[in-house]
């Protein structure tokens, strides 16, 4: 079956080319991310916190992975701006090599027992780091895949942001299978270290995809005959400002990733349940593996039926099944765990995460498109980061009532659906009319305001 043509005219093959450097390097780009949820779960309370409260240096270990969130929306101020003016590529390679020098850095960092307080603090600061490239990694990913896609499937093309990031979670929680085998004392003094150190070979990869790939014809389009937005930002709250808001609320349901990923591996594997590390790593990787190719079935009905109906299926259906996986977890019992966290976070989930890029993408015009997509994002993913920190609060001292932390995720799944319900409809409008206030369905040039 042939793919038809892109808008405006993009070279043949180009919107694949776009599509695969937007995986390769999300998953490049998420590899780096996600290898701190894990060594934040399982190691960094040991090596860069007092040993002598374990509850609390869990609970610290824990709020460093939401700092990065906290980063987050301050780079989706700067990327985002520079992005919608110099273009999506540029980003995508700034990004890939600032998450990869962080990366490597956190592996070669001093513990507590050698430099006491410094550091956690060496840790939070490149933590930052990691945040503020992840800031406009997926905006400039999403926006590069989007505007080169054909018409009818950008869903599918654009869903591949979205899985790259699940591939890297996937590699991520497989290179730290073997290293959380290691003996405990290899694990807590070099172990640990390598998958951070791998991060180089990430950026190398990673810049020879991106710089090759060219620049989207809408943006060039835009940039030579009306020009880019002098200011992106201002022109975004003038006119998507509503947009911008239903963007933040939809966004939240990124925390039953957060918390999937980290507050529930250091629940299944603490004290209080005491399933194995190991076990519960394969956990998180079998609903990866799965999620790859729920992703695009996901994406591809969205281009058939609209975005609305299936982000909803994903928010809606991981608020419900994301309480019996915390059960499940409670209960100790492996096959029941893995059965409800693959259907969880590899199925239903991926309805959400899988749709959200062409979703959100679809709200905004060319000029403010990364902006706007970076800003509404990040602002929500920094709650769901956090999502995580006040999940280890509210388990109580002894980090065990998961109902709460259940209801909870539930909670935060509910703007989204109330997002989902007030947005507009946008699969079938034209690329170039994206962003109008009143969508079309025929073909044309968008309404540009002055």
């Amino acid at each position: 079956m042939s793919v038809p043509a892109a808008p405006l005219d993009a070279p043949p093959g180009q919107p694949r080319k776009a599509a695969t450097a937007a995986w390769i390097g999300s998953a490049l780009e998420y590899y780096d991310f996600f290898i701190y949820g894990s060594a934040a779960a399982l190691i960094f309370p040991e090596v860069f916190f007092d040993e002598s409260d374990p509850a609390t240096a869990t609970l610290l270990s824990l709020a460093t992975f939401g700092v990065a969130y906290a980063a987050r929306p301050v780079g989706a101020l700067f990327l985002g701006h520079f992005g919608d003016k110099v273009g999506r590529k540029k980003i995508m390679v700034f990004t890939l090599i600032l998450m990869g020098l962080s990366t490597f850095l956190i592996g070669c960092l001093p513990t507590r027992d050698q430099v006491g307080t410094l550091a956690p603090v060496l840790l939070v600061l490149c933590r930052v780091l990691q945040g503020i490239s992840a800031a406009g990694e997926q905006a400039s990913a999403n926006s590069m895949s989007l505007e080169h896609a054909p018409p009818d499937k950008r869903g599918f093309f654009t869903s591949f942001t979205l899985s790259g990031t699940q591939g890297g979670q996937l590699l991520a929680t497989l290179v730290f299978i073997p290293v959380a085998a290691l003996p405990e004392d290899q694990l807590l003094s070099w172990g640990w270290r390598v998958p951070f150190w791998m991060s180089i070979a990430v950026a190398v990869v990673g810049y020879v995809i991106r710089r090759k790939l060219q620049e989207t014809p809408t943006f060039t389009q835009q940039a030579a005959t009306e020009g880019v937005v002098k200011m992106p930002l201002a022109v975004l709250m003038r006119e998507h400002w509503a947009d911008v808001l239903r963007v933040v609320a939809a966004s939240l349901v990124a925390s039953v990733s957060t918390i999937f990923t980290v507050w529930a591996l250091a629940f299944a594997t603490s004290d209080s349940v005491g399933m194995d590390r190991t076990s519960m790593l394969w956990v998180g990787a079998l609903a990866n593996l799965v999620a790859l190719g729920a992703i695009p079935l996901w994406a591809t009905l969205s281009d058939r039926v609209g975005r609305r109906p299936v982000f909803l299926i994903g928010a809606a259906g991981s608020g419900v099944l994301m309480f019996l996986y915390l059960w499940a977890i409670s209960t100790g019992s492996y096959p029941l765990v893995l059965v409800l966290g693959i259907v969880t976070f590899g199925v239903v989930y991926s309805a959400a995460n899988g749709v959200w890029p062409s979703f959100y993408g679809e709200m905004f015009s060319t000029r403010v498109r990364l902006s706007g997509m970076a800003i509404g994002t990040q602002i929500g993913f920094a709650v769901a980061g956090f999502a995580v920190t006040f999940a280890a609060r509210i388990a109580g001292p002894d980090g065990d009532d998961w109902v709460s932390v259940g209801l909870f995720t539930a909670a935060l799944c509910v703007p989204p659906v109330i997002a989902a319900l007030t947005a507009r409809e946008t699969h079938k409008v034209p690329t170039e009319r994206l962003g109008e206030r009143e969508p079309q369905t025929s073909p044309g040039r968008s309404k540009v305001s002055a």
